[in-house]
């Protein structure tokens, strides 16, 4: 039995950092690809990154249903391809997925049972500072990056967890040990390890 994981943040707070070392350690993991209309920072990479379309292929694939979860964050739309979590779950491999909590909502309701875990910056001022030192986007950007962080920040108790990332290696390990914690549950345990708690009977 496989588990869906959502991390979601605002943006500034590490959450792709955390999410890049998870991958890096735990084979199980597979990323989830979002689409987009946003524009390539540099050092992204398609297919790695995301998958980067234009607004018209992005309102056909939704369209046609493709997408799991679909967004528009900072006058960009985001998506998640239905058919490609699927396929990953039904493999046996865990599914991370880097969203906001718009489409954290609409995983929750295609997948009850997903694991969401919330990331927060250990003050304002620490986000503001990290969302300048990055240098990826203008001040223009930033102020409207920080005015929606509020907003984000009220979504907070739907979340099943919180880790703040006041020290990224420490952030790291709580989310790690959330999904280990979270593979050891019963019922996955019950369907993982069926053949060994089989022998009991």
């Amino acid at each position: 039995m496989s588990s869906l994981i959502i991390i979601s943040a605002p943006s500034g707070t590490g959450k792709t950092s955390i999410v890049s070392a998870l991958i890096e350690s735990d084979s199980q993991l597979n990323l989830s690809i979002s689409h987009t209309t946003r524009r390539p920072r540099p050092n992204e990479i398609e297919g790695q990154d995301y998958y980067f379309v234009d607004r018209d292929i992005f309102q056909a694939m939704v369209n046609r249903g493709e997408f799991l979860e679909s967004a528009e964050v900072y006058g960009n739309l985001y998506g998640t391809s239905h058919k490609w979590v699927k396929e990953s779950l039904a493999s046996g491999h865990d599914v991370l997925m880097e969203i906001d909590h718009q489409g954290a909502q609409q995983i929750r309701k295609a997948f009850p049972q997903a694991i969401s875990i919330f990331i927060l910056p250990p003050s304002y001022a620490q986000l503001e500072e990290r969302l300048k030192q990055r240098g990826q986007d203008d001040q223009k950007t930033i102020s409207r990056r920080l005015a929606s962080v509020r907003e984000e920040v009220s979504h907070l108790n739907e979340f099943d967890y919180v880790v703040i990332n006041n020290e990224l290696q420490e952030a790291i390990k709580d989310v790690s040990c959330i999904i280990r914690a979270e593979r050891l549950r019963i019922m996955r345990q019950l369907i993982n390890q069926r053949t060994l708690v089989a022998q009991f009977y």
